[in-house]
């Protein structure tokens, strides 16, 4: 992902090893979002159960279009959310080396 604006919606999933505990969430800054989320700043799910691997993320043109989106995988099932990582990350490396490559 090569960045090209400081506001840059996106939809991503954290999860804290593969077929783990996962967490869907919304940031207009996704390098400083996962940071926090790695770095334990951010209280509360992510922090308590140790997902600090960003395995799957989608950028979105809008925040209204990545709300919208997250609350759709959010209202999904846990094999669906599971589908859309392994779609793309089928070892669930984690991407936040990848996001400013």
């Amino acid at each position: 992902m090569n960045r090209t604006s400081e506001f840059e919606p996106a939809v991503y999933i954290m999860a804290n090893h593969k077929n783990g505990t996962l967490y869907t969430g919304v940031t207009s800054d996704l390098p400083q979002r996962v940071w926090q989320h790695r770095e334990g700043i951010v209280e509360g799910f992510t922090a308590k159960h140790n997902c600090k691997r960003l395995v799957w993320f989608e950028l979105h043109a809008t925040m209204e279009h990545a709300i919208t989106r997250e609350k759709q995988i959010k209202g999904g099932s846990r094999k669906a959310k599971i589908a859309l990582i392994e779609t793309g990350n089928p070892e669930w490396r984690d991407l936040f080396f990848e996001l400013n490559g």
